[in-house]
């Protein structure tokens, strides 16, 4: 099968290496050619528009920033859609709102295009290793005719039901993951003014009840002053948006998240939309001129 690939971001791009390297055939387009120099020197082919991928495969994977952009990409006037061919597959791996990705399903099974949405949870570090989570909402059958290029891209897969469904449980993951990240500041901020040594703190941590996926890996950026989740404040802040609409439309009070979305937003705008979201811990330093360094953790995980 022939696949195509649109978005070769920090994400995108090593997901799409992990097809290449897994034997797939595979061509790539982003607004960035020179995103793709490196795969197209191993063998991938390259589409000059989304247009003209559409005509050169049997699938095609969106890695792309937010509903705006995949809406453009997918279903604008010159979208993939409408170019690929009947039988067909969108395989969407945005981070998308509820809403979004089930009006763009719409919009492809009128071209006689199936979907299947298929969001990551896990980091970039776990991507690039073929380790990271996939969530899946689609039907069995097209699940099923992707599933060898799915395990290619990561260590777990999840079929949580129709296409919206796995839109909804990564924003639920990822609200948990922000407001995780901002409790593990507060932690370490906590031990490292009460005189503890920080490294011995992060392992004690890491080895109690108060342990969590986002401690294990992002603490540890904070400890080396890296901050570098490869994941920036402007997405973080666009799917705590998506989760305090969820919650509104669904009647759920979102208490500890709506302090935490507007955390991310005070770190944005202290620090830029473009800086690692990792970083929102730094309003902490920076507000009590303490860092939180501490020697023998990597630079990147």
């Amino acid at each position: 099968m022939r696949y195509g690939f649109i978005g070769l971001g920090n994400l995108g791009g090593k997901l799409a290496a992990r097809l290449l390297r897994a034997g797939f055939d595979l061509t790539l387009h982003d607004l960035c050619a020179e995103a793709a120099t490196e795969l197209v020197a191993e063998g991938a082919k390259w589409a000059a528009t989304p247009k003209a991928m559409g005509e050169m495969v049997d699938a095609v994977v969106t890695c792309l920033p937010s509903p705006l952009v995949s809406e453009s990409v997918v279903a604008g006037e010159s979208g993939v859609l409408a170019h690929l061919r009947p039988g067909s597959t969108w395989i969407e791996m945005s981070t998308n709102d509820q809403d979004t990705i089930e009006r763009l399903a719409k919009i492809a099974a009128t071209h006689g295009v199936t979907t299947l949405e298929a969001p990551v949870t896990g980091g970039v570090h776990l991507a690039a290793r073929g380790e990271i989570t996939i969530l899946v909402g689609g039907e069995a059958d097209v699940l099923a005719r992707h599933r060898v290029a799915l395990e290619a891209l990561g260590k777990q897969i999840f079929h949580v039901g129709r296409v919206g469904s796995a839109s909804v449980i990564k924003v639920v993951t990822n609200m948990l993951a922000f407001v995780h990240l901002v409790a593990a500041g507060e932690a370490l901020m906590l031990a490292k003014r009460a005189g503890l040594d920080l490294a011995q703190a992060f392992h004690v941590i890491k080895s109690s009840s108060g342990n969590s996926f986002v401690h294990e890996t992002e603490s540890q950026l904070i400890l080396n002053g890296s901050y570098n989740i490869n994941f920036t404040f402007d997405l973080a802040c666009k799917d705590l948006g998506f989760a305090m609409k969820l919650g509104r439309d669904l009647g759920v009070p979102l208490d500890l998240a709506s302090l935490t979305a507007q955390t991310f937003i005070r770190a944005r705008e202290a620090y830029g939309g473009a800086a690692w979201s990792t970083k929102v811990v730094k309003l902490l330093e920076d507000a009590l001129h303490t860092d939180l360094r501490a020697p023998g953790f990597p630079a990147e995980l």
